[in-house]
């Protein structure tokens, strides 16, 4: 097979398209339209569908399930009552930095909405998983996330009351959790994570203001102390058109 000259190494081999030539009508239009936005540039308005299908010959149905894909893949945003080109995703580190400062490399504002702050016993399943003690109390943290203003992600995090016993009343909600942390001399050890796609449920696609359908990047975290003991276990639900993640490796 000849490989293409302006492949780029990251793009799929052959832009997809098989050997035999042969693809969906829709596919052929999404690719047209992929060429169309890096004209247009970050935040340009797309034609309107019905130009789009008399631009190309084809049904309007056919440029629609084009522009949804773009969509989903997060190269084109929903505006208004238009479609725009969407900016590129953030890439948050695989790392035991925090989302706060993820952001904020690449430029950008990040912020927190509180949606819920309460304590319980621990379950018998988060003791399970994380070490603590059945029974023992602990905080639930729950905050939107943001980045310039927009909602990107929801994240939920449990840890135990003994460890930070003035959450409720120290903690400012729209701040970085782990500086809070450094800052009550705690210091992170290691961390296990596993990494999943799925589809947001109604209420999480309510509060970050996605559609239900759109999919979802999750990550569960279960972090230690420099001693060992079990720290907090997060769930992080981040929007797959909106996000990439990154890791550095070494052998």
């Amino acid at each position: 097979m000849d490989y293409p000259n302006d492949q780029a190494p990251g793009a799929p081999v052959r832009s997809g398209i098989p050997e035999h030539g042969r693809v969906p009508k829709y596919y052929a239009v999404k690719a047209r339209i992929a060429g169309l936005l890096e004209e247009l540039g970050e935040g340009g308005v797309i034609p309107t569908e019905r130009d789009l299908a008399e631009r190309y010959d084809v049904a309007r149905e056919t440029v629609r399930q084009a522009v949804r894909e773009l969509v989903l893949e997060g190269r084109l945003r929903r505006q208004g009552r238009g479609t725009v080109v969407a900016g590129p995703k953030l890439a948050q580190p695989l790392s035991l930095a925090s989302y706060t400062e993820g952001v904020r490399r690449q430029g950008r504002t990040p912020g927190r909405t509180l949606v819920t702050l309460d304590r319980f016993p621990c379950p018998e399943p988060l003791a399970a998983e994380t070490g603590l003690t059945r029974g023992e109390p602990v905080w639930h943290l729950e905050r939107v996330l943001l980045a310039d203003d927009e909602r990107v992600g929801l994240e939920s995090t449990y840890v135990a009351v003994a460890r930070v016993p003035r959450l409720d009343a120290d903690f400012d909600p729209d701040s970085s959790f782990y500086a809070y942390l450094r800052d009550q001399g705690i210091a992170f050890g290691d961390a296990d994570e596993r990494v999943e796609t799925v589809l947001a449920t109604p209420r999480e696609a309510l509060l970050i203001g996605t559609p239900p359908a759109l999919p979802m990047l999750l990550i569960h975290r279960v972090s230690r102390d420099t001693a060992g003991r079990p720290l907090e276990r997060v769930r992080s639900l981040y929007r797959g058109d909106r996000f990439s993640f990154t890791a550095h490796l070494r052998g």
